[in-house]
């Protein structure tokens, strides 16, 4: 079969790059090697029957905030954001909680608790976000470097300001916390949110993480699609195939073919062959598209020692339950929230990330929680609720799944810390389903080793270091093929960024009169960074 692009990987970024190559007229086949489309962004009955869990992804700022993902107008076709009425707890052992808001002042009251002033503290910060949030979210976005948007960065904060804003886009977020906020309540909101990340809180450049996650659930929430997170996924899906594009599902692709230095198509476990006459985008972790897909035929010495020290994230333990009630936290106000943080103050989340980053197992980890009947009613029967947990393991339990022992005894704890925080928790399940790191990466090839993030967000693996050291863009050193995945910049997250760069530079790759220049220059910075090229 002959197309303009085919599109390796129906996860949010292989999605988003067939439609933005449809939209520019392009005819797009997306090929995804499961049963349906979505990655990780999927949903499913996996507790018990009539309880919709989302098999990976289930709060979505960076969706929320992107815009990539609101120029494709997703509610035309059928999606729908749903809030719980607070964004974010942080329940304490000792009872307490905090809450991060939509409203900054009830944000502001709750922080206040901990220390007098943090709460106009609080204010202040986020007025500051708020003069550079489109800036700053314009960056995030934009093919690497960025130079227009951060034009934009620079009008809106002066050069002394960009240079204390990249100051403390370096701090751990121990620090930031530190430096902004006298209470524990505010730095724990910060604190939190850099744990969804592998870096820990006082890992260097921590704090971006958690300011930024923090700053986006303040303006924009962590929302949820009505339905379940599939819900994305078939919206994305519904537009595709409005503008013309094909998905194929059961459609393994097992090579990239390359000749003369250029992508040319790609084969599938079934033996079939598609063309691409322009080009071939791949939603996939860059190891595999290099090592696997592309073979090392094809690519300099350079190259392929750097991907020798690429950094997966860390892997992942998820426990989903069915629950007869919502859950019975002690702590007053953690039943409003839809995401839930708990696993100790702030000296207890320093002890549990110190100890992963020696591959011990954590005294008490920290768990990342979604309370989803609480966002979205339909998730589950009235009065019941949807309710999930995760936290991050050791690497050397990255091949385990949820018959082994060592993952058998996390979900254990993880039930056990969640008993103490709501007692009567364990009376109110009905169902449960773990998912372990092997389980993950079953339901998802790109999950590797039950890695959430397609790659470290340590600051190593970030910006032109992403996913080596290199452009930081979706190009790649094979003519007309890209990285649409979250290997490459700007990373995890469903916001669409890496598929929309990449459907964009092979847009502007294709153009009659400056294709030809827009290589020349990329093809010389490749050999700059990676030596001499191979042709296979």
């Amino acid at each position: 079969m002959d197309a303009d692009a085919v599109v390796v990987g129906a996860g949010p970024n292989g999605l988003v790059a067939a439609n933005v190559l449809a939209d520019a007229g392009w005819d797009v086949v997306l090929l995804e090697a499961a049963a349906v489309p979505g990655g990780g962004v999927r949903s499913a009955d996996i507790a018990a029957p009539g309880f919709r869990a989302d098999l990976c992804s289930a709060f979505y700022p960076f969706a929320a905030c992107s815009p990539i993902l609101s120029g494709l107008e997703l509610e035309r076709h059928g999606l729908v954001w749903r809030h719980a009425p607070a964004v974010l707890a942080h329940v304490l052992p000792d009872g307490r909680s905090v809450l991060l808001h939509r409203d900054p002042l009830r944000t502001a009251e709750s922080v206040e608790q901990f220390s007098a002033g943090d709460g106009e503290r609080w204010l202040v910060a986020y007025a500051h976000w708020r003069r550079l949030a489109d800036a700053v979210i314009e960056t995030m976005f934009t093919p690497f470097p960025p130079v227009r948007a951060a034009g934009g960065l620079l009008r809106r904060a002066g050069s002394a300001g960009l240079l204390r804003l990249g100051r403390l886009m370096t701090l751990s977020v121990t620090e930031l916390g530190q430096e902004l906020f006298r209470g524990e309540g505010a730095r724990l909101l910060l604190t939190g949110c850099a744990m969804h990340a592998d870096v820990g809180p006082d890992g260097a450049g921590s704090g971006a993480y958690g300011w930024l996650l923090a700053m986006l659930g303040q303006q924009f929430g962590f929302p949820a699609p009505e339905g379940g997170a599939q819900a994305l996924t078939d919206a994305l899906a519904r537009r595709l195939r409005s503008r013309g594009g094909e998905l194929v599902c059961g459609a393994r692709v097992t090579r990239v073919v390359v000749g003369h230095g250029r992508a040319l198509g790609v084969l599938t476990d079934d033996g079939r062959a598609w063309r691409a006459r322009r080009a071939v985008l791949a939603d996939v972790d860059a190891p595999s598209l290099y090592r696997d897909l592309v073979g090392a035929a094809y690519l300099p010495p350079r190259l392929l020692a750097d991907l020798e020290v690429f950094r997966y994230d860390r892997p992942t333990v998820k426990v989903d339950w069915a629950l007869r009630e919502p859950v019975p936290w002690a702590a007053g106000g953690a039943e409003l929230a839809g995401t839930v943080h708990l696993g100790g103050d702030l000296a207890g989340l320093s002890r549990s990330a110190a100890a992963l980053a020696v591959e011990d197992d954590p005294e008490v980890p920290f768990l990342l929680t979604g309370q989803m009947s609480r966002v979205d009613p339909t998730r589950s029967p009235p009065g019941t609720e949807t309710y999930w947990a995760y936290t991050h393991l050791p690497r050397r339990l990255s091949g385990c799944d949820r018959d082994s022992a060592e993952i058998a005894a996390y979900a254990h704890r993880i039930e056990q810390l969640l008993a103490g925080a709501a007692p009567g928790f364990a009376d109110l399940v009905i169902g449960r389903s773990v998912q372990g790191p092997a389980d993950l990466a079953n339901e998802n090839a790109n999950m590797v080793g039950g890695a959430l993030g397609g790659g470290t967000a340590a600051i190593a693996q970030q910006l032109m270091l992403r996913p080596v050291p290199g452009l930081g863009r979706s190009d790649t050193v094979v003519d007309r093929l890209y990285l649409a995945g979250a290997s490459a910049h700007p990373g995890p997250g469903v916001h669409g960024g890496p598929g929309a760069n990449a459907a964009l530079a092979a847009i502007a790759r294709a153009r009659p009169v400056t294709g030809g220049l827009y290589r020349t220059v990329i093809g010389t910075g490749h050999r700059l960074v990676y030596g001499p090229h191979r042709s296979g």
